[in-house]
């Protein structure tokens, strides 16, 4: 009656987004430290680039958990669904 999640990405796509997340906040960090400016510009850039990341990954989670939501009401009125129409007999005479 109930089936397994199935996963949608590959172990190498998996990989391949870790990678480029991890390259792209590293050259980040590293463009602002080299920066020519002083402490507190660097510092700025530094909260920024953290606060977009933290809210980055707080938009996907909540992107997610919203998604898995809608499969679980999707898989409850498919079930009740499954279930009307296994008992409706539609020879059976009301009455009768």
């Amino acid at each position: 009656m109930s089936q397994p999640m199935q996963h949608r990405t590959t172990a190498a796509y998996y990989v391949q987004a870790l990678l480029s997340f991890a390259l792209s906040g590293t050259a980040l960090a590293v463009g602002i430290a080299y920066l020519p400016v002083g402490g507190w510009t660097r510092a700025f850039l530094g909260i920024g680039l953290l606060y977009t990341v933290t809210s980055a990954f707080t938009l996907a989670k909540v992107i997610r958990d919203r998604h898995e939501s809608n499969e679980i009401v999707n898989r409850v009125d498919q079930a009740r669904l499954e279930k009307l129409l296994s008992e409706h007999d539609p020879f059976r005479v009301e009455g009768a």
